[in-house]
């Protein structure tokens, strides 16, 4: 079933929905121009990932992890290929399209948190809900729900200089959950924090399949975190590696 319902992106879109992935990436390719050299970040990426899988892109600093979820979720747009979500082309989305479905129905997550620091915890997490329109009693239920579910709720009336960097982290995906995304997209979420938090970090991204149903594909160079997905799909020079499960890690 079509998970993002704007008429916009309805009209736009083409094929009939039936393909098995949520995301399904053909043959991408994506350059840069750097004074008169061409630059490839992404050479023929095909990849698939199914509903409610946790997948982790792994590989080192420069390999192309952040171009690749940046193309998935419409931040770049690739130079060839196809980028398809739950069957359906987005080649025709305009960027108000992109930014349509990047409100409603994908989730976002960095490694730079992104926290408004004049804002309350609670009040970062219902800026997506404000933005879309919603107020009142309904947007203040979505936001304590996400807040406990990452475990914020008594800390909902701190400001970001308050809370510590996985704190922060943890506010930051209550906020990518709060318009209850079917994709979710983190981009090396425990690259600024120790292994501790990070290693709860991830174990709250592992939650999020079962708990909301949610796609996930984060981006990481560490073995740890990819060890917690169901899939790992390396990256190098800007080529994808066969997948493998995290247990042949």
């Amino acid at each position: 079933m079509l998970w993002y319902t704007s008429d916009a992106l309805v009209r736009l879109s083409c094929g009939d929905g039936t393909s098995r992935g949520v995301v399904k990436l053909n043959h991408i390719y994506k350059q840069y121009a750097q004074g008169r050299t061409i630059v490839t970040a992404l050479h023929d990426v095909c990849l698939e990932v199914g509903p409610g899988e946790f997948c982790a892109l792994m590989g080192p600093s420069g390999c192309g992890k952040s171009t690749l979820l940046n193309v998935i979720g419409g931040l770049d747009h690739q130079t060839a290929g196809t980028v398809a979500l739950d069957g359906r082309s987005t080649d025709d989305f305009s960027d108000a399209d992109w930014t349509t479905l990047r409100r409603e129905c994908i989730g976002l997550v960095f490694q730079a948190f992104h926290l408004l620091p004049g804002l309350s915890a609670a009040e970062n997490v219902a800026l997506p809900l404000l933005l879309s329109g919603h107020s009142g009693g309904r947007a203040g239920r979505l936001v304590a729900e996400c807040l406990d579910a990452v475990g914020m709720r008594e800390r909902e009336r701190h400001r970001p200089g308050e809370l510590s960097g996985g704190e922060q982290q943890r506010v930051a995906i209550a906020r990518a959950l709060v318009p209850r995304p079917k994709l979710l997209l983190a981009d090396d979420p425990t690259g600024n924090l120790d292994s501790r938090q990070g290693a709860e970090v991830i174990a709250l991204l592992r939650s999020l399949p079962r708990r909301f149903g949610a796609t996930v594909i984060v981006a990481t160079h560490s073995r740890e975190a990819a060890q917690q997905a169901d899939i790992v799909h390396g990256l190098r020079d800007g080529c994808l590696e066969s997948g493998a499960g995290s247990a042949t890690l």
